[in-house]
């Protein structure tokens, strides 16, 4: 599906927020993104569903061979279903009246071909020409592509019952992408949260990612980058392989939802203007590396076939249409995604009553830059969830921790043979123990104790929103997590899919109040607190002050050219005024906390 109707897309968000998004927005030609790393929350889904359209369900057991891969090909196949029965019954309907097929065109952006032969149909008489428009019409529809995220490096290795380590195609990952890769979707693979060989190379594995003898490639692939140099790496890797990237996803380091994989500095214009300017080496420096491929493997690559350049697209933290505007007039990008918006649409995304009205009312404050992920990266929060409040009441009874129900981020070796999840009872038990039994100082054995005790049991507490919202499970059995970006901040109310939609393409007033600080502006904020929290780490060493020093100078240049885009005509809705204060007022912190920095330096040193 290359002729995409909407400039932008919903990302995945978390395990369960936007596990059935395809079944709620892609009906109307608009893209969204499943996570699979749950399977478990996917074979609840897909019964929930299977009894909702009267399909056929046969549970999956938990420990039926090949389960995992097995259950996330049953609900992808059952989501295509779904998707394509609702979006023939909207093609079907006759237009001139007021129904989901109006609604399906009103949505799609006033620039796209399709919406003006919409237009132009509304404003043409009873005749053969109106009929000759609607049929074309009718027939030019299309569904949202069902794409699909798999985090690359959540790859935990799986064990027989007797306790002996299964081989690498059964590894969370792996058995990931060969439920997608045996699914009868065409549509794309997203790979995030860093570069897993691997699960690359397994890739070979499945013809779908490869072209057909018409060109045509069924199952594509989407890397989530951070920066063009691990793009480029990257795409060179799968090119030599004959795997193509279909789009490169550049996500902002820190204003994001979910995991924040920050940059060494580099801030998103930055990012984006490298991107920009360098966009013809990811096909220069790639395509004869699969000319190269297709040449020894596959009786070489057909000159009938179409070469196109990998769709470059960006998210994190776009709140009007305006900036969404500039993304893709000066940084020519493709699309954009928004994701924590639709966290207020019930239309495209299942969160419970509770947490969205935390949501609504979350501001600035409350929204956080957390230690609770089990992985050890940074995650994006919101205070006051049910799974704090969950995780708080079981340390109040000397129980921390979870039970661990589901396991998928088993990683520390610390104290057993077999990996076990930081946010695991048995894990924090035998942690709070050792620091109890340390000679380290009583004000660091306090600092160790909450690290121990803020990691949060996501794995199962981030699906909990979609099970409530359903009705498959009860709120008070289902403490709830949730992974907001920043942003979300500005948004204070629940909107309809049309409302959302007319914001996100400036056809209504704005959703968010004038004052809001540009993204890049924010993105400013959110690196300098996060150097300040390096800063506060720092071990005092040479090294660790040049790193720093090197991590300073990069936001430097980035606020610098930041300064640029602010002397600019803003588009609609653009808040550019907010970001000179912005930098003035940060690059005095920056100067502070390098003076800070470098004393502890020097203390540390004598």
């Amino acid at each position: 599906m290359l002729n995409f109707l909407h400039d932008f897309s919903i990302p995945v968000m978390g395990t369960g927020h936007s596990i059935d998004s395809p079944i709620r927005v892609g009906p109307y030609g608009i893209n969204s993104v499943i996570s699979v790393v749950d399977d478990l929350l996917v074979e609840r889904i897909r019964k929930h569903y299977c009894r909702k359209f009267d399909f056929p369900y046969k549970n999956i057991a938990r420990n039926a061979e090949d389960g995992r891969a097995r259950r996330i090909t049953a609900y992808l196949d059952t989501v295509q279903k779904i998707v394509q029965n609702k979006f023939e019954r909207i093609r079907n309907q006759p237009f001139f009246e007021k129904n989901d097929k109006t609604k399906y065109f009103e949505l799609l952006p006033d620039s796209h071909e399709l919406k003006k032969k919409y237009n132009q149909l509304m404003h043409t008489d009873k005749g053969s020409l109106r009929d000759r428009l609607s049929s074309e019409l009718s027939r030019l529809m299309q569904p949202g592509s069902i794409d699909i995220n798999i985090m690359a490096k959540v790859d935990k290795i799986n064990y027989t019952k007797g306790g002996m380590p299964m081989s690498q195609e059964f590894s969370d990952a792996s058995a990931a992408l060969r439920g997608y890769a045996k699914s009868s979707l065409s549509s794309s693979l997203i790979l995030s949260a860093g570069f897993n060989p691997r699960l690359y190379n397994y890739l070979t594995e499945f013809k779908d990612f490869y072209r057909d003898t018409r060109g045509d490639i069924k199952k594509k692939i989407i890397l989530k980058v951070s920066d063009f140099r691990s793009a480029l790496i990257q795409g060179k890797y799968l090119a030599k392989k004959g795997l193509e990237v279909f789009e490169y996803r550049i996500e902002s380091g820190l204003n994001c939802g979910g995991h924040a994989f920050a940059s060494d500095g580099f801030l998103l214009p930055s990012l984006l203007k490298e991107f920009r300017e360098n966009r013809d080496q990811l096909s220069t420096a790639v395509q004869p590396l699969i000319d190269k491929y297709y040449d020894k493997e596959r009786n070489g690559f057909s000159a009938d076939w179409d070469i196109q350049e990998p769709r470059l697209t960006v998210q994190g933290g776009i709140g009007v249409s305006g900036e969404a505007h500039r993304l893709l007039q000066d940084f020519d990008m493709d699309a954009t995604g928004w994701g924590s918006p639709f966290l207020l649409v019930p239309e495209a995304t299942t969160v419970d009553q509770p947490t969205r009205r935390l949501l609504e009312n979350a501001r600035e404050k409350d929204l956080y830059l957390s230690g609770v992920s089990p992985l050890g990266v940074p995650f994006n929060n919101v205070r006051n969830t049910g799974s704090e409040q969950w995780h708080k009441k079981r340390i109040a009874k000397d129980k921390p921790g979870s039970p661990c129900p589901k396991g998928f981020l088993e990683a520390n070796t610390e104290f057993t043979e077999q990996p076990i999840c930081t946010a695991s009872n048995q894990y924090q038990l035998l942690k709070l123990d050792q620091i109890a039994q340390s000679e380290m100082a009583e004000e660091q054995k306090e600092k160790e104790r909450e690290k121990v005790l803020g990691k949060a049991c996501l794995c199962d507490h981030l699906g909990n929103g979609a099970l409530i919202d359903l009705g498959i499970l009860a709120e008070h059995r289902a403490p709830q997590a949730i992974c907001p970006g920043p942003n979300i901040a500005f948004f204070d109310g629940e909107y309809s899919l049309r409302e959302m939609v007319d914001h996100i393409y400036g056809r209504c007033p704005s959703l968010v109040p004038a004052e809001r600080p540009h993204m890049f502006a924010k993105e400013i904020v959110l690196y300098v607190d996060y150097f300040e929290d390096l800063v506060a780490q720092s071990d005092g060493s040479k090294g660790t002050l040049r790193k720093l020093k090197k991590f300073k100078n990069n936001l430097e240049k980035g606020m610098a050219y930041c300064l640029d885009i602010a002397q600019t005509d803003p588009y609609r809705d653009e808040n550019l005024a907010s970001i000179p204060p912005t930098v003035r007022e940060q690059q005095k912190r920056l100067n502070r906390l390098l003076e800070q920095l470098e004393t502890q330096c020097l203390v540390t040193s004598s």
